[in-house]
């Protein structure tokens, strides 16, 4: 008798927010080596500076970017290359660029939101990242970062059905 052949469909969307998710905590963005005037250097710093690599991974895993990036400035680039467009407001899965802060050594920061005003970021305090409010909180009623803008790519919007 012939037994039926599973039909398996992977489930992008579900995967794409339980690998954004299940990323906090990892210390798998520690390192990321170059060289520099001929030296091998840690230029994620331990995990003090893995924001770009966390999260060009995860996309790059899903092929929503061509490749990795170390820095905010070439991740976006790579976004902007592989079709994301800027959104107004947050949903769930999309990439939140936030402005440099006082706390940031003069670097931008990148992200996830993951929605209910949440978002999975690297924390440089971590060094892994960490879910935190999609503003890291408010002073004085105001967010402590803003957000500087707000990215969707259209393959995300497919709804994952089960038939």
């Amino acid at each position: 008798m012939k037994t039926k052949k599973e039909k398996i469909r992977l489930l992008l969307f579900d995967t794409y927010i339980a690998t954004i998710k299940n990323g906090a905590g990892t210390k798998l963005f520690t390192q990321c080596f170059a060289c520099i005037d001929g030296k091998k250097q840690n230029i994620a710093q331990g995990g003090e500076l893995s924001c770009a690599l966390f999260a060009s991974s995860v996309l790059a895993m899903f092929n929503l970017v061509k490749s990795r990036h170390a820095t905010v400035e070439g991740m976006l680039r790579g976004m902007k290359a592989s079709g994301w467009k800027q959104i107004k407001k947050p949903k769930t899965g999309a990439v939140i660029v936030w402005d440099i802060s006082a706390e940031s050594y003069g670097h931008k920061h990148i992200g996830f939101y993951i929605g209910n005003s949440k978002a999975i970021s690297n924390s440089t305090a971590q060094k892994a990242p960490a879910r935190h409010h999609w503003t890291f909180g408010t002073r004085g009623g105001k967010p402590k970062r803003r957000a500087q803008s707000i990215w969707w790519h259209k393959k995300l919007d497919i709804v994952d059905k089960l038939r």
